[in-house]
């Protein structure tokens, strides 16, 4: 585990419930950040998540809303830090892969507008609304912006063409973010292997035993892994536009 002095900050982890986003909430809380925890309304881990993060001794509060509506995400982000009493850290972690197995890529017929829209509103456009929201708190603090993005999105393995194509548009908006919002905003990413998540829980253990055979260090990532490059790029102060791999050396994509 990655250590960092976050005494003061206040940072908004959306998606923060569970898996990457709960081992990064707890992180940036054990490292001293007062942290609200993004959820769907309806789940209930978020309220768990938060009393977890209360019982570490940690400042911890709820925020719940949808990053895929307009409405929610700015109303949610907005609510979040004025209840922080201002923003330092935005996790945008939530995401989403639209299907509870991986969908082949050369099945157009499964992949409906319906479905492109449920995967870009949440995995690309709802980074870039609660970003939005954030700006105005995050240029006062001179704060700064790490997402989760997937080596999916640099033509890694992926659940599908959709989400492939929405987490390539979100390590380029990273890049671009960055850019526009430097020298008051950093703006960063992290791109994920093969995690262990509730997602991939579900999966054959032969499938996942496939996916780790052609890594160099014969395992899957942990959220955890996740959460310490999450934490690094909160403090490095020189780092902005980066999208940093974190996958156990894939032999190839």
């Amino acid at each position: 585990m990655l250590k960092a002095d976050l005494t003061g900050k206040r940072a908004l982890v959306t998606g923060g419930a569970s898996g990457i986003g709960l081992a990064t909430a707890k992180l940036l809380a054990a490292s001293g950040a007062a942290v609200a925890i993004n959820h769907l309304p309806e789940d209930a881990r978020g309220a768990e998540a938060v009393e977890t993060l209360r019982r570490m001794g940690a400042t911890a509060l709820a925020a719940p809303g949808s990053v895929a509506e307009s409405d929610s995400a700015d109303a949610m982000v907005r609510q979040a830090a004025e209840a922080l009493g201002g923003l330092d850290i935005l996790i945008n972690n939530a995401g989403t892969p639209g299907a509870l197995e991986p969908i082949p890529f050369a099945d157009l017929d499964a992949m409906t507008e319906e479905f492109w829209g449920k995967i870009l509103s949440t995995n690309l456009i709802g980074p870039f609304r609660c970003t939005r929201a954030a700006v105005p708190f995050l240029r006062e603090s001179r704060g700064c912006i790490v997402s989760t993005a997937s080596i999916a999105g640099l033509g890694g393995n992926a659940s599908s063409l959709a989400y492939g194509a929405s987490k390539a548009g979100l390590i380029n908006l990273t890049r671009n973010l960055a850019k526009a919002l430097g020298p008051d905003i950093r703006v960063n990413a992290v791109a994920p292997g093969l995690t262990r998540t509730p997602w991939t829980d579900t999966w054959p253990q032969e499938r996942k035993d496939r996916s780790m055979a052609n890594t160099m260090l014969q395992r899957m990532v942990e959220p955890e892994d996740i959460a310490d490059a999450m934490l690094f790029l909160c403090a490095a102060s020189a780092v902005t536009g980066q999208t940093i791999v974190v996958d156990c050396g894939r032999f190839s994509f």
